[in-house]
């Protein structure tokens, strides 16, 4: 049985974050259908997330992004490509999308130029920097990622969670309004190349979920964080 979750662990080569001497930072990708929910999950708390944001466009939500300093964004590159800066904006500091906390606008969107998607429109490399037209200080809801070291990789069997505004159900048509979370294993690069094969699994990514199902990211999700136990963001929601 396939795993329920997919995450890419993509590194972020050539993209500036606007820090002193960023660690590159991983990208991990679950399969959503496009753009992702929490499957299975449980309600988050005020703050314990400060770090998510909420892009929409048009006034509705279509993907999470993690805030990792004042004026910088990091998403899914799926979550970028032909996306126009002036036409999105970004929430913070807030459990649901649609209001509350701040939000603000986009000055520029950065695709990582390695992204690239395969035939099976498997994204690879899926990851962008955004940049704030207004800077976002920290306060009791809003607050910075932290970055994991260089080359950091899960061990098969570690606990990630995974926070979101995706639909709750494969069936699901429409959004919750507060973010949720759900928590789930890392399988094994070599389990989940067995499942989906080394064209769609590539050494940029890991995978993690359950092979039962249950627990996943779904549509709606793309972009936001994975974080260790640690509280250390891990990678980004891609497929």
């Amino acid at each position: 049985m396939a795993p329920a979750l997919r995450l890419a662990l993509a590194m972020l080569p050539a993209l500036s974050i606007a820090a002193p001497a960023p660690a590159p930072v991983p990208a991990l990708s679950a399969r959503d259908g496009g753009v992702g929910d929490i499957v299975g999950g449980t309600a988050a708390t005020a703050g314990e997330f400060p770090y998510i944001v909420s892009l929409s466009q048009s006034g509705s939500h279509f993907c999470g992004g993690v805030l990792v300093n004042s004026k910088t964004v990091i998403t899914a590159g799926h979550c970028s490509v032909d996306t126009s800066a002036s036409s999105v904006k970004v929430r913070a500091g807030t459990l649901t999308w649609a209001s509350g906390g701040t939000q603000v606008s986009v000055s520029s969107i950065i695709l990582n130029p390695d992204f690239k998607e395969n035939s099976d429109g498997v994204p690879d490399n899926d990851v962008a920097v955004w940049h704030l037209s207004t800077a976002l200080p920290t306060s009791s809801t809003i607050g910075y990622a932290k970055l994991p070291a260089q080359g950091e990789d899960p061990a098969a069997g570690t606990t990630l969670t995974v926070a979101g505004w995706g639909t709750t159900s494969e069936s699901a048509s429409s959004l919750p309004a507060a973010l949720r979370k759900v928590s789930v294993p890392v399988i094994s690069r070599a389990s989940c190349q067995s499942e989906y094969g080394t064209a769609d699994v590539t050494d940029n990514m890991f995978c993690a979920g359950l092979t039962a199902g249950g627990k996943d990211s779904c549509s709606g999700d793309s972009g936001g964080p994975i974080v260790n136990s640690a509280g250390v963001l891990v990678g980004l929601v891609s497929w």
